[in-house]
């Protein structure tokens, strides 16, 4: 799962002495690189605020509850092997607080910035979240490229990516809208605690005269094999298929469909069971419009909805004479799957028999400031939580902020 915190002071000691250890690595590792190439360096942190009505809550009470998450990643060329151009990857992640609590939903969660480690809401230590070489051949303009990948990583990184619903630090704030619901929010990934793990990847990726298309396959570790606590049996299985048309050498739109299976899932009665399904990831332009859709169908195994469905979009604000803000619209609908309607009664102690759609709505504004700090009110609302035919529905609202280098 995507997991990010973010507050808007982490001002702590130890998040000082954190980036003077990641300033001091950065200074390092562009020594090294100087006869290798040129690194490149990015760092940002992220913070929300958000508040839940009372009958949206776990505890009964509106609450309100600030987090923020900070990213810091590395990228750099070491040379060739066997005729590839290798790339180094690094990315450190640290952060606080775990945001608000929501009666039981299907989504994971309203706010995908919120990170926090082990070591509970006192400490903010930072953890490896990425770290991986990249093997390229060919890849010059307009060539064909093959790229090898192995080390830890982010699988959304590589697969499920969409130009408009995929980063929860400048778009959509709920899982959902994040990465695909039955990947991410239903857990088919089976990651480690921070959703990441060691893996491989490879892909090929073709030129034509006015598209790009490729195809990537992906084996990462599951259960106890993506936190190096167990072996690598039963790993997520991962195909994908994309095709970009391009407009000016550059895609005006991605449609990607791509498949997967993990023998580490757990089922609605909470014992570990295979999971398959198929999905599709969608973006395109339109206009000063760029649309997106997301489809997931589980096929094989049963978690508490098998069926998901999120579409939406994003608009630039030149039309009314605010061109570095944009407006983002989404809806999305999680099914209620039979197995879980069947246990539901049951499992909730005789509260209630889960049927129907989960459904959920947000929209955005984000403000930019100047080229590093930006601005975005955000509001979210949940009908049906948990496919729970009586629940109230949960309304999250809040602010994001986030400065970026």
């Amino acid at each position: 799962m995507t997991q990010t915190r973010a507050g808007l002071s982490p001002t702590p000691a130890k998040l000082t002495a954190l980036m003077a250890g990641v300033a001091l690595a950065t200074l390092t590792t562009t020594a090294i690189a100087e006869e290798k190439g040129k690194p490149t360096f990015e760092a940002g942190v992220v913070s929300v605020l958000q508040n839940v009505n009372d009958q949206g809550s776990a505890t009964g009470q509106t609450h309100t509850r600030a987090n923020y998450r900070g990213d810091v990643t590395v990228e750099m060329p070491v040379g060739k092997v066997g005729g590839a151009n290798v790339t180094a990857f690094g990315h450190v992640r640290f952060g606080q607080g775990t945001g608000v609590a929501l009666t039981p939903t299907y989504t994971a969660t309203p706010n995908s910035i919120t990170f926090e480690t082990g070591a509970g809401p006192d400490d903010s230590f930072a953890i490896l979240a990425q770290g991986y070489l990249n093997f390229a051949w060919g890849g010059d303009e307009k060539k064909d490229r093959v790229d090898f990948t192995l080390g830890k990583l982010d699988v959304f990184g590589f697969f499920d990516q969409n130009a408009v619903a995929g980063d929860e630090a400048a778009q959509f704030l709920n899982n959902v809208f994040v990465h695909n619901p039955l990947l991410d929010s239903g857990g088919d990934i089976a990651a480690d605690a921070y959703g990441f793990a060691p893996g491989l990847r490879l892909a090929y990726t073709g030129m034509g005269s006015g598209s790009q298309w490729g195809v990537s396959v992906g084996l990462l570790g599951s259960g106890n094999g993506a936190n190096f606590s167990g072996g690598f049996r039963g790993p997520l299985g991962i195909a994908q298929v994309e095709w970009s048309p391009l407009r000016d050498g550059e895609p005006s739109g991605n449609y990607r469909v791509y498949a997967w299976t993990n023998a580490h899932t757990v089922g609605v009665d909470g014992n570990e069971e295979r999971h398959t399904g198929v999905g599709l990831s969608a973006d395109q332009k339109v206009g000063d419009f760029n649309l997106f859709g997301r489809v997931g169908v589980r096929t094989e195994g049963d978690g508490m909805f098998n069926d998901a469905l999120t579409v939406g979009f994003e608009v630039a604000g030149s039309a009314w004479g605010r061109e570095g803000d944009t407006l983002g619209v989404a809806v999305g609908s999680l099914k209620t799957s039979a197995a879980w309607r069947d246990a539901s009664l049951a499992a909730t102690s005789g509260a209630y028999t889960a049927s129907g759609q989960e459904r959920i709505a947000e929209i955005y504004y984000r403000i930019r400031l100047n080229e590093h700090i930006e601005v975005s009110p955000d509001f979210q609302l949940i009908q049906r939580p948990g496919g729970n035919p009586n629940a109230d529905d949960v309304r999250v609202i809040g602010v994001r902020a986030s400065v970026g280098f």
